[in-house]
């Protein structure tokens, strides 16, 4: 009985399933246009909603930094608040970072290192930090470490050397193994052995004053001459002067000397301007040289010897003089006199123009250096007009510029 029970209940649960089968398409047949309908109309009311919910959520993106009116550091930092404070999340932070560190010479913060622990701030803490040797090796989450690398790469290259507070906060945010702490460390190795090389310092803050900053420029060329002197001229001195500036000049005693003994015959020149850079500042400067004095450079390389050559060994019994010794004495090339002129002296004027020069050679004429009343100065200013005139127009007709230029020099 029980047999024929389970084979009955089977044969209607069959019969039931194909009448289901049959009768289920013409359901959805009969319902597939109204069921189209309402699917289009559903998805177009979401693409409407999300559109919306987009367009609240999401801000519109713009460049604080370069909308910024105001300059300053205060304005820079002020931005770099607000941002902490508008998300927990602090999404965007990598390009928020990136255009900050872009707009640093605009607001003059490139330098600072107050300005640097802010942005690096702006990251979140704790969530970068490796958790296996995988991840620390395999450099975890490189975009953000990459980001501060830059940062720390900027600051290496504007001379900016942090501090042990850098340190802390690039621990709290990538760990004890993360790439932006070991850069810190080979900086931190390297930056202070470099510090201090130089044989020129200059001070943390330079000057703003141009005056101050044309001083240091010339006291570093002077250096070459430990007896140098560094003069600063007033052209207010001169009642022909055109030029109301300063002149900064330098000259030594043994320059000095050499041009109170030039020839009259010969003339002296006014070379320039050249530039030397004091950090990231230009200084123009000029020279006052004359022409090498061959004769007297000629008599040195035949009395300078060479004790290691043994190719030609001069034999004093044959009418030829004894050779020379390295302890007699005779004359010394200054380290002013060079192969292609002599020096005499440099100068910085706050204008860099003719007038200004011409009142420089007068100043010196009046403390102490009458003969440039007798001896004739000519002016040699240095142009880049050929180079320029052959990338823009081509060396035929730079050619014609240069030989203009030339004349223009010997005239």
């Amino acid at each position: 009985m029980m047999r024929k029970l389970h084979s009955l209940l089977r044969l209607q649960g069959g019969i039931n399933q194909t009448l289901y089968r049959h009768t289920a398409p013409t359901i959805s047949a009969r319902n597939y246009a109204t069921d189209e309908a309402n699917a289009n109309a559903d998805s177009n009311n979401n693409k409407n909603s999300n559109a919306k919910r987009e367009s609240k959520s999401l801000p519109a993106i713009r460049n604080p930094f370069g909308a910024a009116q105001e300059k300053t550091k205060n304005t820079y930092l002020t931005m770099v608040e607000i941002f902490e404070e508008r998300d927990v999340h602090r999404r965007n932070h990598v390009e928020f970072i990136y255009a900050a560190l872009r707009h640093m010479p605009e607001f003059g913060v490139e330098n600072d290192l107050e300005v640097y622990k802010a942005l690096i701030n702006v990251m979140p803490k704790g969530k970068f930090i490796p958790t296996n040797v995988f991840q620390s090796e395999f450099m975890h989450y490189p975009k953000q470490q990459q980001c501060i690398i830059d940062l720390l790469e900027q600051m290496e290259d504007n001379g900016v050397m942090p501090d042990y507070e850098m340190e802390a906060m690039l621990l709290n945010v990538f760990g004890k193994k993360g790439h932006p702490l070991r850069k810190y460390w080979r900086m931190m190795y390297w930056m202070p052995k470099f510090k201090n090389l130089s044989p020129w310092p200059l001070p943390d803050q330079l000057p703003d004053d141009t005056l101050e900053l044309a001083r240091l420029a010339v006291e570093r060329m002077c250096t070459v001459d430990l007896r140098s002197k560094v003069n600063v001229f007033e052209t207010k001195e001169l009642k022909d002067s055109l030029d109301d500036t300063w002149i900064v000049s330098g000259m030594s005693v043994e320059q000095s000397k050499l041009l109170k003994e030039h020839s009259p015959q010969k003339a002296l020149y006014i070379e320039g301007p050249f530039h030397i850079w004091i950090r990231n500042r230009r200084i123009n400067y000029f020279t006052l040289r004359a022409d090498a004095d061959t004769e007297f450079l000629a008599q040195l390389d035949e009395s300078q010897m060479d004790e290691d050559d043994v190719s030609q060994i001069g034999v004093p019994f044959f009418g030829r003089a004894p050779p020379r010794r390295h302890n007699q004495l005779g004359k010394v090339r200054s380290v002013h006199q060079q192969d292609d002129g002599t020096i005499f002296a440099i100068c910085a004027t706050g204008t860099s123009t003719k007038d200004s020069l011409l009142s420089w050679i007068r100043l010196l004429e009046l403390h102490g250096f009458a003969e440039f009343g007798q001896i004739p100065v000519l002016f040699r200013f240095k142009s880049t007009v050929p180079a320029k005139a052959e990338e823009i127009a081509g060396p035929d007709q730079s050619s014609d510029m240069e030989a203009l230029n030339i004349h223009k020099e010997h005239t």
